[in-house]
Formats: structure tokens, sequence, C-alpha cells
């Protein structure tokens, strides 16, 4: 459902799946952006709630496109229609989206788990080509432990597998 007001990083990621899924078009960015999404380039996750329950989420943890508005509408598409963890979103459901934007900060390793906090801090393991990535602030993931666990398992890594550790931040918009 939309909110009264979203944030500029929403409503650019609100357009583009709406003008994907109705459309098939992909936008452009308009001209009345903040700054930051113009000149700043950073990973980006778009994840999608449908009734509070995960509907899509698709991001980058290092930035791919030319600024964060291009990253936003190309993780938007991909949480729409690309995570394999759902059907492609409909456009009977557009409506019942709620959707937020993470802008992430470069991820720095980190030696020791006592650096992680998984309410602060976002994680990446990361073991030869195998990377997985979780968000800070997760409901349900309260412990430095379980947010490394579901990263590897995300990765298809083994529980007892050695892992490089990195931590990252967000600005979470709404």
């Amino acid at each position: 459902m939309k909110t009264k007001k979203e944030s500029a990083y929403v409503k650019l990621a609100r357009e583009t799946i709406e003008n994907y899924v109705r459309f098939g078009k992909i936008i452009s960015p308009p001209q009345d952006l903040p700054d930051e999404m113009i000149n700043k380039k950073a990973g980006v996750f778009v994840s999608l709630k449908k009734k509070g329950n995960l509907r899509g989420c698709i991001g980058t943890f290092m930035p791919t496109q030319k600024n964060i508005a291009y990253e936003i509408i190309r993780n938007a598409i991909s949480a729409a229609v690309d995570d394999p963890r759902f059907p492609p979103v409909t456009v009977s459901e557009l409506n019942d989206l709620t959707i937020s934007v993470d802008v992430l900060s470069s991820p720095e390793e980190v030696s020791d788990i006592s650096k992680l906090d998984p309410k602060k801090y976002g994680v990446i393991v990361s073991s030869g080509y195998k990377k997985g990535l979780l968000l800070p602030d997760l409901e349900g993931v309260d412990t430095v432990e379980e947010q490394i666990d579901i990263a590897k398992r995300k990765a298809g890594i083994y529980p007892d597998e050695k892992v490089k550790l990195y931590r990252f931040e967000v600005k979470r918009f709404f």
C-alpha cells in the first residue's frame, strides 16, 4: 500500500515497477531527484513486501550502474520479476506492495565477529566464488551467528566452511 509520503528512493522504485509490470517499459530517472541519487554510486537493495510478507528482494552490494537512481531502477525490476523465490509481480498486486530501498556503504572486511551487529550492520560472507549477503535490522535475526548462518545458506556455503566476513551499513528508505 502506498504510504502518504514515500521517499524519492521508494517513489522511483515504485514508478519503475509499475511501468515495467503494466507496460513492459523501463523508465529513465526523472529530473527532480535528490543530488545523491544522481551524483553517487552505491550498491542498492530493493525489497518488496505484500501484507507484511517478503515478495521480492534483489540488490547489488557494489555499484553496477552509473548512479544510485539507475541502480534502483535495475534492482526494482529484478525484485519484482526476477527473484527466483517468487513468481513475477502481477498488475493486481501493485497496490498491495510495500517497498523499501537500502543504499549500502562500501563493505569493509572484519577479522572478528565481535565487530558485527545484526541491527546495525549487514554482513557479506565469502568463500571462493560463493558470496552471501544479509541486510541489517531484519525481523527475526537477533544474533551475529544467525546473521552469518543465513548468509552462508544463501550462498550455498557449508556451516563449518571458513569464510571471509565483511560488514556494511545501509541507509534504509521507505
